[in-house]
């Protein structure tokens, strides 16, 4: 029934575009809520209990969708989309929730923005695609909005120790989630793209689960996810941003032209900017607005 519902509605005219504003707003909405578990739950127990809520709900839908937990594919397939979930969920998604409790929201989501141009010169550099003017046009602008993010103090509730740290780990968290990009676009042509998405979540969950059951501390980190007043906050944002926020953005991308798809799903960064400044309290400065817009606009031009 749910294939049958999901093949109906993807008839629909402009449902990609629709779908990849919506996996926007759905990630803008959870980075609010997960900035706000992050205040009780370490970043590396966070990034695990989303991981495997969303590999849970991902599992059922693959069920319920008619999918094949164990397709025939290649093993070089499982291997390439299990290694691109580790960096770029498990290690990636630590990275950004750590940049999160170090800088905040808005400033988040402007490091966000280098996703864009990491995968450009990385496709350029590996996959052999181009680059043309406009997308170093885009790139240029995102690095003045990490510029002024660098230099001026844009917020008086961030310490300025914070910023360095915090940038540092919002570059790493895009770099490594442009890796993973890489590391699995050459094996979707002949997956099913739901199945991968399980893959890689599960794959993210598997590593930090490993990775605490070693930890010195594994009592401490884990302590905090069996406190039912946290899960206020993270159920809701694992179930918007790792269960419906990457499907919104699976469909979205394979409904309509990634250089379509890939500028609205950049308004998370207004998305977030938005929440942070009406839920939050984060100041909306001057240079914090201009940060902002330069990414965005940067973002939109390096998509194309």
């Amino acid at each position: 029934m749910l294939t049958s519902f999901m093949e109906a509605v993807s008839s629909l005219p402009r449902l990609g575009e629709a779908l990849s504003i919506v996996s926007a707003l759905l990630w803008a909405i959870a980075l609010i809520l997960f900035l706000i578990s992050g205040r009780r739950v370490h970043p590396v127990a966070l990034n695990f209990f989303k991981c495997l809520i969303g590999s849970v709900l991902l599992i059922i839908t693959l069920i319920a969708t008619g999918g094949s937990l164990i397709p025939d594919v290649p093993l070089k397939s499982w291997l390439w989309l299990a290694a691109s979930g580790v960096l770029g969920i498990g290690l990636s998604d630590t990275y950004l929730f750590q940049c999160l409790n170090l800088v905040g929201a808005s400033l988040t989501a402007v490091l966000e923005c280098l996703y864009s141009p990491f995968v450009i010169v990385l496709s350029l550099l590996i996959l052999g695609e181009n680059m043309g003017s406009i997308q170093i046009l885009g790139s240029l602008l995102i690095l003045s909005a990490i510029l002024i993010v660098s230099v001026r103090k844009l917020d008086a509730a961030i310490p300025r120790e914070n910023l360095l740290p915090g940038i540092v780990l919002g570059t790493a968290s895009m770099f490594l989630l442009a890796v993973s990009i890489i590391m699995f676009k050459p094996q979707l042509g002949g997956v099913p793209v739901l199945w991968a998405t399980t893959v890689r979540v599960g794959s993210g969950a598997l590593s930090l689960g490993v990775y605490l059951a070693f930890h010195r501390e594994r009592r401490s980190l884990l302590v905090p996810l069996l406190d039912p007043r946290n899960w206020r906050a993270m159920i809701p944002a694992a179930f918007l941003g790792t269960y419906l926020g990457l499907i919104a953005w699976m469909f979205g991308m394979k409904l309509t032209r990634a250089v379509i798809a890939a500028p609205l799903n950049q308004l998370n960064t207004i998305f977030v900017f938005i929440l942070a400044a009406l839920f939050l309290k984060e100041k909306a400065t001057p240079a914090k607005i201009a940060a902002v817009v330069l990414a965005f606009a940067g973002a939109f031009l390096a998509s194309f």
